[in-house]
């Protein structure tokens, strides 16, 4: 009786969750491409891919350029990307900033902080500069996510399958570091010989989305595949994430798989995948009363069929909102108080709202 009415329950939530209907409210336009938003006092820390650090007062709808962000590579998929302020930013004022850069003749992906005052990041140092030879303009990654003052930070293969399953290099991994940037004792292979001791987990193509469920403590990756294979996966430590030997992506101008297979044995499956790509961008985990529709649900942006995507992980059902509206949605933000708000690469900040 109870197993049924645990079943009934879920099957109700779900029905509510497809049923109910969302809008969106327009909070600021003209922007550029929001790559990433933190939440900071009454507003929104945000992220420009051209380089361009800014802050959105949500009561007085101005924004404001602010001073300190670091020197990025800013072309093609390059450029300023993710943002998180330190679990104690009220005592530290430790503002956490991705990008691209230019290092030893290399591009490659960065992760460092300033510290957030009188309006002004100052300070700014590098804490962890990704380590491989690349040259290619794409697939740097990169979000970052703190399980308590740990960091989580994903790094794309930058073009190069092969990186993906070499541990000498970072591309193509998600690494763990403190909150000063250095390897965990704990990490999988630290102290192993041909392999940095920073990598949590490898055999990821581009991962655009890192979010955290402290509830259940997993960590969920969301990453690019090529044509078709984009991937939801649970990250844990030491597993390979097949790219490029396991793929559901085909080659982008033969019609033929990418690999050996879709599975092989040592390499994990996705716990969900698109076929066709959706193209994902950003990943939160929403638990959270404001909406209780999209509670328990992995949420993210697609940028190539143009919506927001909501996969319920309980139930593994899916639901795309608006996605007649064709914004390339780039970076979700879920806010202490369960507020979503979305960013676009048309250079707009919109609000999720019910109808």
């Amino acid at each position: 009786m109870i197993k049924t009415l645990c079943y009934l329950t879920v099957f109700f939530m779900f029905i509510g969750a497809v049923q109910a209907k969302f809008s969106k409210q327009l909070v600021k336009d003209n922007l550029g491409i929001v790559w990433g938003m933190e939440s900071l006092d009454s507003g929104i820390l945000f992220t420009e891919r051209s380089g361009k650090l800014k802050f959105l007062n949500l009561k007085a709808k101005t924004v404001k350029e602010i001073s300190g962000a670091p020197k990025v590579y800013s072309r093609g998929q390059g450029g300023l990307l993710d943002i998180k302020k330190h679990p104690d930013f009220k005592q530290n004022k430790r503002i956490y900033l991705s990008y691209s850069k230019e290092f030893n003749g290399q591009k490659t992906t960065a992760l460092g902080y300033g510290l957030y005052q009188n309006g002004k990041l100052e300070k700014f140092k590098d804490i962890f500069i990704a380590k491989g030879e690349a040259s290619k303009r794409i697939h740097f990654g990169s979000r970052i996510v703190f399980k308590n003052n740990i960091i989580y930070l994903s790094i794309g293969e930058r073009g190069v399958r092969d990186n993906a399953q070499d541990l000498s290099n970072h591309f193509g991994t998600i690494v763990r570091v403190t909150d000063e940037g250095k390897a965990l004792k704990d990490n999988p292979f630290y102290g192993k010989k041909k392999a940095l001791p920073e990598i949590w987990s490898y055999g990821h193509r581009n991962p655009q989305g890192l979010a955290y469920d402290k509830k259940n403590d997993t960590l969920y990756a969301m990453e690019h595949g090529p044509r078709g294979g984009d991937e939801i996966n649970i990250i844990e430590p030491g597993k390979n994430y097949g790219w490029p030997i396991i793929s559901y992506g085909k080659e982008y101008v033969l019609p033929m798989m990418v690999g050996e297979s879709t599975q092989k044995k040592g390499m994990e499956q996705p716990l969900k995948y698109y076929v066709p790509s959706i193209a994902p961008c950003d990943l939160v985990y929403y638990d959270h009363e404001k909406f209780p529709e999209l509670k328990g649900s992995l949420i993210s942006g697609a940028l190539k069929l143009t919506h927001i995507n909501v996969y319920y992980v309980k139930t593994k059902k899916e639901k795309r909102l608006f996605d007649k509206e064709n914004m390339r949605v780039r970076s979700i933000l879920n806010t202490p108080n369960g507020e979503i708000y979305f960013g676009t690469d048309g250079g707009k900040i919109f609000q999720l709202v019910k109808k």
